[in-house]
């Protein structure tokens, strides 16, 4: 049995299809923690990303996350030896 590559056509319905679902799980708020791990992984994949305007959602998601200082980690985990 010979395999057939799928078509242009069919990968970008494909393409088309995932976002959709991502969209709707995400808005209907019924998307998981893994729905959203997995949005925001096939965002990545597709070389999207965001420009953080004043206001925006991503803006208001930047800053509230806390700044993390890398030598501060390293010293509590691995001690002053760092």
């Amino acid at each position: 049995m010979t395999k057939k590559k799928a078509t242009e056509d069919q990968f970008n319905e494909l393409h088309n299809l995932v976002t959709k679902e991502f969209l709707a799980r995400i808005k209907s708020g019924e998307a998981s923690t893994q729905d959203l791990k997995a949005a925001c992984d096939w965002l990545a994949k597709n070389d999207i990303s965001g420009v953080a305007l004043e206001g925006s959602p991503l803006d208001k998601l930047a800053n509230i996350m806390p700044t993390v200082d890398p030598e501060l980690v390293q010293r509590r985990l691995y001690g002053s030896k760092v």
